[in-house]
This record gives C-alpha cells, structure tokens and sequence, in this order.
C-alpha cells in the first residue's frame, strides 16, 4: 500500500495551511494552499486517499513530522520498553531528559512526550473519523454498496486501535466518533467514562464486516479486527469471551493475503524487511523508504534513534537493552528452559571496564538463541554488519550499559533499498511494525487456558512459540571472514545455546507455575516490541504485581558494580500511580471552558 501519495497532501483536509501572500484585496478570494475542496474528495479517489492518510498515522510519525518523531513512535519505546524492564532509555546523561524521566517513573502532565504521542493518536482519530464523515457526502454512486461497507468497516477499525493505544497508555481518555468534529469540540469531550465497551463495539462491527482478505498488505482484515478484539477481552480481563475467539484465529485465520496464520520460519524473519508481510504478520504497520517521502519519514523513523553509535547508522544509542531483559534468555544447561526464578541472580558476563582493542570472552553459560536476535552484545555478530564491538559502539557504557537493540535495524546487504537518510545525522529503515503478531496469539491463548482452561493446552502453546528456537539452523552463527561479515555464515553457533520444551511442567507444578511460565515467555519473545510495559499492566489488575516487578528491577540495575545509572537512584514505582501515565497538561488546557477543564488529570499526578 503506497502511503506518500496522501501522507502529506491529506493532512490539509484536517489542518488549513496558509502562506500569505502579502497585502492584496485577491488573496481574500484565494483558496487556502494544503486545503482540497469536497469536490475533489467526495468520491471514491477521494475517499480511498482519505482512508489512506488515516492508516498513514500508525507510525505515530505523520502528526509529528517536523517535530521529534520519536517522542510518537508507533512501536511505543518510550513509553513501554524504556518505562518497562526491558530497556534504558540509552545514549548519555543528560540527551533527551523527558526519557530520564519516563524511565525513573517521574513523568509529569508537562513531559514532552505525554503530548506529541496524544496528539498523534487523537489525530488518527480524527482522520478514521474524517472518513465516515466524507462518505455520507459522496453523491456521484462512485462507491457500491460493498465498497462502502469495506470502507466503514476499515475507518471504524482504525479508529478502535488508535482509542486502544489511548486506553493503554492513559487509561481515562475521551472516546471520539464521526459525529464530534474539531470545530463542535472533540477537544471539549470529558474523560471521565470508560471507553472500553465503545473499542469493543468498533471492533465488533470490524470483525463482523471486514472481508478475509484484502487486495493491499497493509489494509485490515476481519481476522485482525478479531485478533484486536482479543486484545480488548484480555485487558478487560473477559477471558471467557477471549478464549473462543482466540482459538478460532489460531485455527482458521489468515493474513490480509490470505497466508493462514502460522509462526514464521525464523523468529529473525519477524525483524527483516526483506521478509515482513509473511505468515506471522496478523497486522502490521506498514513502513516504506526512497519513496520521495523527505527525510524517510514514510519509514520507521519512530526509532530512527535507536541505533549504536558505530556499526549500522552510527547514529544515538537509545532503548538499550537492560542487565535484566538480557539475563531473562539465560536458560538451565540440562534443560534449556528458562530460569524462572533465578534468572536475575547474577549477570551475563559484561565487557564493562575492558577496552574495545583488549580480547573479551562472552558468557559462556547457556543462552536462549533468540537473545542475540534481540540484543547486541560484545563479540557476538550483530545481523551482518560485523562482530559487536563493545563501549566503541556504545554512546556512553558506564551510564547505559553495554547492550544495543537489534529489532528494529536493517541488514547491510539491503542498505540500498532498506533504509534512507534523515537529515543527514540518522536513519529510517522500512521495517514494518508487526502491531500483532501470531507468536502473540498463542501466548494469549495460553495465558487464557492457565486462568480457565487446560494446563496442558497452554504448555502446548509455549511449546509451539519455543519449538522454532529450537532449530540450530534460525541460529546466529559465527562469520566466515569476521573481516568481512558479507561473506556470510558459518554452521558454528555464536554462543552457547541451549532451548528445550516444556515436558508437563505445567500440570505438575501447578497454576501459579503456568502463569509465571506464560509471562516469562511472552518477556523474552516479545521483547522491545512495544508490548512489556501493557503486558505488566495487564497482569496487574490492581494487585500491585507491576510495581512489584518494576521496583525489583530498578533495584538490581542500579547495583550493578561499574555502572551508575545516576537518574535512576531514588526510583520508585509508585502502585496506583505510575500504571499510567499523566494526561498532557495542553490537553487540559485546550479542554477548559468557562474557567472548568473537560479533561480530569488522572491519579497521583495533579
């Protein structure tokens, strides 16, 4: 699905651009440039460019173009992984200090990017909405009954997402339809009901009246509007509603394709733009570069700071993987499961204090294989761009850590058509952003059956989200010529792997095993997908798990010898508080009228 056509020409349909033209009586009979008449719109070109540019905003980017695209990103780093255990917001102290303070829980209605991400979301809402509203006004029979019905369906579809992403992130937030516009006052609607039954009924309506397929990869099917109907189930904790629906993706769906759904043959194929849009891709984000969109803003440009400061991009350093995220893929050397338990006992062997030039053993005890897929750590190859080459790529080790993030980096053998200059100093690559993936879909269906269904069942799923570490050849392997990474592979594994499955563990240890097994395996094969700081969340339900989880975290990163996470002493995540995040204080300002705020400030925060 081609994006740049409407990316930046659709937003004058939401946003009047005008440029003056000095003190003349005709400019007054001008028409505004950036603004297209309803001539030109209200018909099925039209539409279909205004759906278009309401899909554009997944990235988070188009709202915010100008701006810090990071502070929106459609992969949520910023306020789920680096807010999470599974990352440090990277680079340096004192580079982007609203990241210091997400990650020390210290957030405020005033941080930064609490308000480009609300507008980013609300104004993706405003253009799923622009769409119904611009359908009622098509009178040229351009648009057949079915077609409108796809394109109602599509709208509502995305309008569900964007008010998720709402939900998750704030919690209490307006839900806005077709019928409220910027000028009769969205801005104007209050936060005070959930919104939870108004996604349910959007998605609802999707999944009932989406097709199967869809001519375009990007665009929405009933089966992802069913798999995010799930989602919404999980996090209302209505898992009597969830568990049929999820087995009926799991059996019978298919991507906007048609592919039938199934984990793709390598967990790396989920992160490679050469083979995105495969069978695991339930919905993804579609990203695109050297499309003539300027500056590769129609690619990932989200994360377009997270890249080491040497090797692929050389660029700033962010969302580094934390000490616990990489000692969550240490795994028992007769069995190969993961260390449920003791997993953050001691560290994996570090390269703090040793120079980049001085020669560097890494840990040699067992590892799940797809760490080294989801974190770059010294003397491993990172993808094909050479062996990781410790503090050298590193922005500033002793305050962030000696890891780097793989997930969202390109592949040097595809530079020229994956990824794309921006501004000269970073990069943007056209790695899609997998929203929900299969691997997904079977870890909710076990952590259904663990509440109410079978043990056994929820084992089997693991299983089949394990079983595809377990082939030596989805491997990172050492290089033929570490001089020349492009030569390729050999068949020697880069570190010592050992993945095993579950043997009925599940049954025999019981319910509180399952669960802590389920959340286990969805941390380390979901991690810096966006997903950990929700997942958390939705574990929590008000019993103080999240903040448990996050409070042991921040006390073993910040007692880790030779490091000092100095903007993390004195962290604490505060039960009741920090589950969501403040509602922007510009918001609240918009929202006042006749001396009284719309908006009310969520808890903890005022």
């Amino acid at each position: 699905m081609k994006k740049i056509v409407f990316k930046y020409i659709i937003v004058g349909f939401i946003i009047t651009v005008i440029f003056p033209y000095g003190c003349k009586d005709s400019f007054l009979n001008k028409e505004p440039i950036g603004v297209l008449s309803e001539s030109v719109l209200m018909n099925k070109a039209g539409i279909d460019g205004l759906l278009i540019g309401a899909y554009s905003l997944l990235d988070g980017i188009g709202a915010n173009a100008t701006g810090s695209p990071w502070n929106s990103a459609a992969t949520n780093w910023v306020v789920s992984d680096v807010a999470s255990d599974d990352s440090h917001k990277g680079s340096e102290y004192g580079d982007i200090t609203d990241f210091q303070l997400i990650e020390a829980y210290k957030t405020t209605p005033v941080t930064e990017p609490m308000n480009e991400k609300w507008t980013a979301i609300y104004a993706g809402v405003q253009r799923a909405n622009d769409v119904l509203r611009g359908l009622d006004k098509v009178t040229d029979n351009s648009i057949s009954d079915s077609e409108a019905t796809q394109i109602i369906a599509e709208a509502i579809f995305l309008r569900a997402v964007y008010h998720l992403q709402a939900v998750l992130i704030w919690k209490n937030v307006p839900y806005i339809d077709e019928s409220i516009t910027f000028d009769a006052g969205n801005y104007l609607i209050p936060n005070t009901t959930s919104i939870w039954p108004n996604i349910e009924d959007d998605l609802k309506y999707a999944a009932g009246n989406l097709t199967e397929t869809k001519s375009a990869i990007g665009r929405a099917n009933s089966w992802a509007a069913k798999a995010f109907l799930a989602k919404v189930y999980l996090f209302q904790h209505k898992l009597e509603e969830a568990k049929p629906l999820l087995e009926s993706i799991i059996a019978n769906g298919v991507t906007s394709s048609g592919q039938k759904y199934a984990l793709a043959e390598q967990f790396s194929d989920n992160f490679n733009p050469m083979r995105q849009n495969n069978s695991e891709a339930v919905f993804a984000v579609q990203m695109t570069v050297n499309d003539n969109a300027p500056n590769g803003l129609n690619g990932r440009a989200g994360d377009l700071l997270n890249f080491a400061s040497s090797g692929p991009a050389n660029c700033c350093g962010f969302n580094q993987p934390s000490f616990s995220l990489v000692n969550s893929f240490k795994t028992d050397p007769e069995t190969g499961l993961p260390l449920l338990d003791t997993w953050n006992n001691e560290d994996v062997k570090n390269d703090q204090g040793i120079a980049s030039s001085s020669p560097f053993t890494p840990y040699e005890g067992t590892l799940d294989p797809r760490l080294d897929y989801t974190a770059g750590r010294r003397g491993i190859p990172y993808l094909d761009w050479g062996i990781m080459g410790g503090a050298i790529w590193i922005v500033s080790q002793s305050a962030m850590g000696p890891y780097i993030p793989i997930k969202s980096v390109y592949y040097q053998a595809d530079a020229a058509t994956t990824h794309q200059s921006y501004q000269g100093w970073a990069t943007t690559v056209s790695n899609n952003y997998t929203m929900i993936r299969f691997a997904d879909v079977l870890l909710w269906a076990a952590e259904v059956e663990v509440e109410i269904g079978s043990l056994a069942k929820a084992e089997m799923y693991v299983n089949e989200v394990r079983q595809r570490a377990t082939n030596p050849d989805t491997w990172v392997h050492t290089y033929i010529d570490d001089n020349d990474p492009l030569k390729g592979f050999t068949d020697t594994p880069a570190a010592n792997y050992k993945i095993g499955l579950y043997s009925g563990q599940f049954e025999s240890n019981g319910k509180d095993y399952a669960r802590k097994a389920v959340r286990f395996e969805r941390k380390i094969e979901l991690a810096q997908e966006g997903h950990r700081f929700f997942d958390l969340q939705r574990y929590d339900n008000g019993t103080g798990y999240m903040a448990d989880v996050l409070n042991a975290y921040i006390q073993h990163e910040t007692n880790i010898p030779g490091y000092n996470f100095e903007y993390m002493n004195g962290a604490v995540f505060t039960k009741g508080k920090n589950e969501i995040y403040p509602i922007p204080q510009a918001q609240i300002d918009l929202s006042v009228q006749e001396g009284a705020s719309a908006l009310t400030q969520n808890p903890g925060y005022n």
